[in-house]
């Protein structure tokens, strides 16, 4: 019912990846720490090696991240399968972008029993009995990007995007913009990414805290978009024609696939985009079409929390977990702000996918 998920030829991005950040160069010296414990016969109590097998032959991951459908997702899971193929972990997938769909996805995990279970959590709530019974059956789960429900937060590992500061990055980037529009007002609409997500819900309040900073500068309209880019450019043209031209002075995409499409949209409404008087758009995770629009002087700012990234330090955490290097139960990835700034370099790291 579930495919095993390959790899694909992507090492050579995983290795630029895995030298982008102190954080990632630490991880990456740890696989090659974990793997050598394990191919020493250390506490992991895995394949030696020796006979010529993978490490970690034998385990196994179900894997219940983004679907592929999600660009953020599909990189994210190619890459994480690049970085295990050596290990001999088999990765079943699980994907999914439907909440309902992955509870009962994770159900279903648990139920096979396998070493550990990998999530990206769609709707936090959803997901709390189901963590709940996973720990019942002894399932270890280790959450990427976004965090779980507090009420099992300790019953669960993370690698954790810090969605908080990319909040914050988008909103210094508007208020940034405007202000060297020498705007002393604006009104703002935001597109979000799933909001019964706590990813979501972090970012927004990362945004909203550093926005308040900026009374001056209002949110009018705050649209659930789902991660999705076909939804964002519909919502971002029935706000547009709301609003109307001088309605509208800034726009938070949460995601760069995300913002592209308000800035398509504006065009098409005949509305300007950056420059001294045109519409502020910040994205808050980048991709390489965010990159080369903030370059062409439209999109105004990003941030990082690139897949490629976040998918080397989840794998490496998986490697030390599986051969009980013991690593601690959650790690951040740490993230940056790009503007026109900056945006040279950052470019190579977010122009995989």
């Amino acid at each position: 019912m579930f495919r095993t998920r390959t790899p694909r030829t992507r090492t050579s991005r995983a290795n630029t990846l895995r030298t982008r950040t102190l954080r990632t160069g630490l991880a990456a010296s740890a696989l090659g720490s974990a793997l050598l414990v394990a191919a020493c016969g250390g506490e992991a109590g895995t394949s030696s090696g020796t006979d010529g097998s993978a490490p970690l032959a034998g385990k196994t991951v179900a894997l219940l991240g983004y679907g592929d459908s999600n660009p953020w997702g599909a990189y994210f899971n190619d890459v994480f399968a690049d970085e295990l193929a050596s290990t001999g972990v088999e990765i079943t997938d699980m994907t999914t972008m439907d909440p309902g769909t992955q509870v009962q996805k994770f159900n279903q995990a648990v139920a096979q029993q396998p070493d550990l279970i990998v999530v990206s959590i769609l709707d936090t709530q959803a997901m709390v009995v189901p963590i709940q019974k996973a720990k019942s059956a002894g399932v270890p789960v280790l959450a990427f990007d976004g965090p779980p429900d507090p009420a099992v937060a300790d019953d669960v590992l993370s690698v954790l995007s810090d969605n908080e500061k990319l909040g914050e990055y988008a909103a210094e980037n508007i208020i940034e913009g405007l202000q060297a529009q020498g705007r002393d007002s604006g009104k703002i609409i935001v597109l979000t990414g799933t909001k019964s997500m706590l990813v979501t819900q972090h970012r927004m309040r990362g945004f909203n805290r550093v926005l308040a900073n900026a009374p001056q500068y209002e949110v009018i309209d705050e649209q659930d978009a789902n991660w999705d880019p076909q939804l964002s450019g519909t919502i971002a043209q029935q706000l547009l024609a709301k609003y109307g031209r001088d309605g509208v002075q800034a726009a938070y995409g949460m995601a760069d696939y995300m913002a592209l499409p308000i800035i398509q949209a504006a065009k098409q409404a005949g509305i300007p985009v950056g420059g001294e008087d045109g519409l502020i758009v910040t994205g808050s995770n980048c991709f390489r079409a965010g990159i080369e629009s903030i370059r062409a002087g439209e999109l105004y700012g990003t941030a990082t929390e690139d897949p490629g990234t976040i998918a080397v330090q989840t794998a490496d955490y998986v490697v030390r977990y599986l051969t009980g290097q013991n690593p601690p139960q959650s790690e951040i990835v740490q993230e940056e702000r790009i503007t026109a700034e900056n945006v040279d370099e950052f470019a190579e790291q977010c122009s995989h996918v």
